[in-house]
């Protein structure tokens, strides 16, 4: 087709948010008619979302600033199920206090992205518990299963794969993708939401729920409201050095200011692959892309600078534009001037104590052996000075207006006050 007319799929394409459309050229006539309704849905497993989760708040976020409106659909009834897609092994199954305490968490993350209300472009956040639990099981076997092919379920990559590891796939978990066609069903009746976007590895779901919508319509003639139904897809978001996005060897980036300090999270994007500056400007700034390519395009130690742009871009949009500067200060203090900086992230650990136990308890390291190594490859330092032994202990007499100040390599530095 030629390039697509409305700005959502026209950005979204620039900015490589887009992997799969079922209809592009439908879906761009039909944002172009007016504001379509499009959801992602998140499933309530922990009480912060992470990094992996960014780029499908971001293109929610993108879909309220080019005239639609998002819609945020917790899945407070699918996380009592798990969704198996492409995981070895099932979910551990949550109470409902878990599943609210989760809820709320999250919500705190979708605050600092889209403006929540009731206008026509105006987010707004949905629980598929709200239908899910009141589902009545043989009626929904009757309306909706009947829909499904066992054969073709059996055949989707999600899984096929647990299948043929030989690894278990409960019963409860192989209902999954019903429920998220219903979802969309449901969504369709009674929101209007004509879009469901998800990862690549969501794709089979979405299809299920596009054919799901195209088929309840076709055998209640006179309804075309269901009948309208699009799905689309992001790529798989990986690294250049082929590391999952999200994960770090700490362990995961969340969103969350109680999870992972605003300074932390600026750090994760300063210390982005020198290959991935551009595309991550890209997908998680609003820069213009004329300024991503040419910040991008930077060599030597000139693509540093782009990086700080990348990370206080990237901070200000999920923390604030004073938090992102508070942190980008104080890194220039602590890496440039060298400055023990009382805002670097500290922790309190009862003195003396070994240098490894401390490295673990900052989180710098996983464990005692990961210290001990980068110890001996000079990788440490202890108030700016390397450090030779991972055991030697760090008292009091270290500290230095109140605090010893932990370094690993250049970049990341905790302070450690005494209990």
């Amino acid at each position: 087709m030629t390039s697509p007319k409305s700005d959502f799929i026209r950005i979204a394409q620039e900015r490589g948010f887009v992997h799969q459309i079922t209809d592009l050229e439908a879906l761009d006539a039909r944002m172009l008619a007016g504001p379509v309704s499009g959801y992602i849905g998140f499933d309530c497993t922990a009480d912060s979302l992470h990094v992996g989760s960014l780029m499908q708040i971001m293109l929610l976020r993108l879909m309220q600033r080019t005239g639609q409106r998002p819609v945020v659909l917790m899945g407070g009834g699918t996380t009592k199920v798990g969704d198996p897609s492409f995981r070895d092994e099932a979910r551990p199954l949550l109470d409902d206090a878990a599943i609210e305490r989760n809820k709320a968490g999250i919500r705190r993350v979708f605050d600092s992205f889209l403006a929540f209300g009731d206008g026509p472009t105006d987010a707004i956040m949905l629980d598929n518990a709200a239908w899910l639990d009141q589902l009545l099981y043989v009626p929904f076997l009757r309306d909706v299963g009947r829909h499904f092919s066992v054969n073709r379920m059996l055949g989707m990559d999600s899984v096929k794969l647990r299948l043929e590891r030989e690894q278990n796939l409960s019963f409860l978990e192989f209902n999954y993708m019903l429920l998220q066609s219903y979802d969309f069903l449901e969504l369709r009746r009674s929101h209007g939401v004509t879009l469901q976007m998800g990862g690549s590895d969501q794709w089979g779901n979405i299809i299920m729920g596009v054919e799901l919508c195209r088929r309840v319509a076709a055998e209640q003639r006179g309804t075309t409201l269901a009948a309208e139904a699009f799905g689309l897809t992001t790529p798989l978001l990986t690294t250049a050095s082929g590391a999952k996005m999200g994960k770090t060897a700490a362990g995961a980036v969340w969103l969350n200011a109680e999870r992972l300090s605003p300074y932390d999270y600026w750090q994760f994007w300063r210390n982005t692959e020198d290959a991935d500056v551009q595309r991550f400007l890209a997908l998680f700034t609003e820069l213009p892309m004329d300024e991503v390519r040419r910040l991008g395009a930077l060599g030597g130690a000139e693509i540093n600078e782009a990086k700080k742009v990348l990370a206080t871009e990237a901070c200000a949009l999920l923390h604030g534009r004073a938090a992102a500067e508070a942190a980008a200060e104080t890194a220039r203090r602590a890496f440039e001037e060298g400055a023990a900086a009382e805002d670097l992230p500290s922790i309190t650990h009862a003195l003396p104590a070994s240098l490894a136990d401390l490295l673990v308890a900052a989180k710098l390291c996983a464990s005692k052996g990961e210290a001990r190594r980068l110890v001996a490859q000079n990788g440490v330092r202890l108030n700016d000075a390397a450090v030779a032994d991972a055991n030697a202990a760090v008292t009091e007499a270290d500290l230095r207006d109140g605090a010893a100040k932990l370094s690993l390599g250049r970049k990341r530095h905790v302070l450690v006050r005494p209990a």
